[in-house]
């Protein structure tokens, strides 16, 4: 997943700093009127939106959830809150009661992050292509992809970045959120991203 140094460069950005300031403006008016925080760890908070969707997909967050929702969290803050609050665990909480009400609007400003970051419209091919492929073709092409997408996807859907070659166990329901995620994303026309969902063993 992304380093607090990475979410910084990103927001350096000046079209996704002023996306977020716009998003991060509307979710304190909205959800927590006294909420103190900086525009990069509000990036992290919408960056976490993916993971805390599929936590949220049997209708609420477990405890062993919340737990790897916060450490996730704290990994992405602008460090130093280890005596205090962390910003971003604060602030996921109001997303987790509201979550449906965000889920569009924060993807809308991942989906701008990633085309300011790559060319992601050239990645994307014919979402009808059927793909058939070994470990090793898998492994191939996650190697040839550009890495900026490899830690978006690892970002969205992995605790550790090299578990993007692995085969997973998921449950059904937080399969078919994960797709949903995907869908919403406008990632099921890139080929890598298909290949990983079918990574996956569904129980």
């Amino acid at each position: 997943m992304f380093t607090e140094n990475e979410v910084e460069l990103m927001v350096g950005d000046p079209v996704i700093l002023e996306a977020t300031k716009v998003l991060r403006k509307d979710f304190i008016k909205t959800e927590a009127p006294y909420l103190e925080i900086s525009e990069a760890d509000f990036f992290s908070l919408v960056m976490l939106s993916q993971t805390v969707g599929i936590a949220l997909a049997n209708g609420s967050v477990s405890l062993f959830e919340e737990l790897s929702l916060n450490k996730k969290a704290r990994k992405l803050s602008k460090g130093g809150y280890f005596l205090k609050q962390d910003p971003v665990v604060h602030a996921m909480k109001f997303l987790i009661k509201n979550y449906t009400i965000w889920e569009d609007k924060f993807f809308t400003l991942i989906k701008l992050a990633m085309s300011e970051s790559f060319d992601i419209e050239g990645m994307k091919t014919d979402k009808a292509e059927q793909l058939e492929f070994t470990p090793a073709e898998y492994e191939k092409v996650v190697m040839s992809t550009p890495y900026i997408f490899i830690r978006f996807l690892s970002s969205f859907f992995l605790e550790d970045d090299e578990d993007i070659i692995n085969p997973r166990l998921i449950v059904l329901k937080d399969y078919e959120k994960l797709i949903d995620i995907g869908h919403k994303l406008e990632l099921d026309h890139i080929p890598v991203y298909r290949m990983f969902t079918k990574t996956y063993n569904v129980k």
